[in-house]
């Protein structure tokens, strides 16, 4: 079963005050923003505690200053703020820090703000460590926290490049277990995540609740199609990290436009692997690529829309195989063909439900030949393709069935 419902009565809902723990929120673009508000639609009192906006490219947004507490609000939600360390994206021992800095400040904050929660929801994207104020605050108060695992811990931390030496391991296996175990109950993104997590959580229940898209076609359908040239137009949306697995796109890709002139690829986003590509197409006079920077949620269907193919990518790690980028599912809401250039459970959807076509990440000349496959694909295949993706993202990313269901378990509590 996908999601699991539970009926609540509404006036609960509408006395149920829920704070949400979370290192990323308004102004950054996370789905957590759009959950919160579906939250203070239905009735429910929603604060959040988080940091100054910094995310991604490692700077405080215009008109915030970096105080070490401010408050703000954002569509009726108190916003409570905590110092951020910068410079995160050159420097990962500033992102250490920053991961560290939010686990104090934002325990201390949570101490003196989390008495008056019903629930204390976490979302967690990034370190397990920013789980750490929700569940202190949880523990004193004897108040029920869920989290929304995103990113799993500790397999993460490894496949990021730190060796798992013993007392290393121990200490995270230890912070983890802590974690886990004092949640009321746990969300996961990926189906995945949850044999990786049951270890750790001690028998408490945990439920797969996936990313609805992101991104979506305007109702009315006047989005007009970004021109992104006369060629046949694959694109890469997202964050660009090493993680991406963009260096062997760009090789495959290099390849198939030595043999193909009429295909290009356009990578849109932001990240500390920028640079290096743009230097890597650059010496390698790939002409046929690219960078167009980052854009913010309301440009990108113009982009999707002005795609022929979309492309999803990341490094062939155990854990990466277990993940679902948020990206896979905004795809989906567009109806385009996707080329995941990725082993695991988006090989297996893309696959099994014919949305795509599959490359090996670690094969250059198996990314080259996906990338001429689509090229040389009959209009008919690519239909096909289209009209699975919008199938299945109907069947298993419905918005209102994931956003209904999780808020009916959450209600219910303990």
């Amino acid at each position: 079963m996908l999601f699991f419902f539970v009926s609540r009565d509404v006036d609960f809902l509408e006395i149920m005050k829920i704070l949400v723990v979370t290192e990323y929120f308004y102004p950054e673009e996370f789905i957590i923003n759009d959950l919160a508000a579906y939250w203070v639609s239905t009735g429910i009192q929603v604060d959040a505690l988080t940091q100054i906006p910094s995310y991604p490219f490692g700077k405080v947004f215009k008109g915030y200053r970096n105080r070490f507490f401010s408050v703000d609000s954002w569509n009726g939600i108190n916003i409570f703020r905590v110092f951020a360390v910068t410079g995160y994206r050159e420097s990962i021992i500033y992102k250490l820090l920053k991961y560290l800095s939010f686990a104090i400040t934002g325990t201390l904050v949570a101490i003196l703000k989390a008495k008056r929660y019903d629930r204390i929801f976490v979302f967690q994207p990034g370190p397990l460590t920013l789980a750490l104020p929700a569940i202190i605050a949880g523990w004193l108060y004897n108040i029920p926290v869920v989290i929304w695992t995103q990113d799993v811990w500790p397999d993460s931390v490894y496949a990021y490049g730190f060796r798992r030496r013993k007392l290393f391991s121990w200490f995270l296996d230890a912070l983890v277990s802590f974690i886990y175990s004092h949640c009321e109950m746990v969300f996961v993104s990926c189906e995945g995540f949850r044999k990786k997590i049951s270890p750790y959580s001690k028998e408490k229940p945990i439920y797969y609740f996936p990313n609805w898209p992101s991104v979506t076609s305007r109702p009315d359908g006047a989005t007009n199609p970004q021109c992104l040239s006369n060629k046949f137009n694959f694109t890469f949306a997202g964050n660009i990290g090493k993680v991406q697995n963009l260096e062997n796109v760009l090789r495959g890709f290099a390849l198939a436009s030595a043999e193909n002139k009429n295909i290009q690829l356009n990578i849109i986003g932001d990240g500390s692997h920028l640079d290096f590509l743009r230097k890597m197409a650059e010496d390698g006079k790939i002409s046929s690529v690219v960078f167009w920077g980052r854009k913010s949620l309301e440009e990108m269907p113009e982009y999707f829309h002005g795609s022929d193919v979309l492309l999803i990518s990341l490094e062939n790690k155990p854990v990466f195989n277990l993940t679902v980028p948020s990206k896979f599912q905004a795809y989906l809401a567009f109806g385009k063909p996707i080329f995941a250039v990725i082993n695991g459970e988006v090989r297996e959807l893309v696959e099994h439900n014919q949305i795509g076509i599959t490359a090996d990440p670690d094969d250059a000349i198996s990314i080259k030949e996906g990338f001429l496959r689509f090229y040389n694909s009959q209009a008919d295949s690519l239909n096909m393709f289209s009209s699975n993706a919008v199938s299945l993202k109907k069947k298993s990313y419905d918005r209102e069935a994931i956003l209904k269901s999780m808020t009916a378990l959450i209600a219910e509590g303990r």
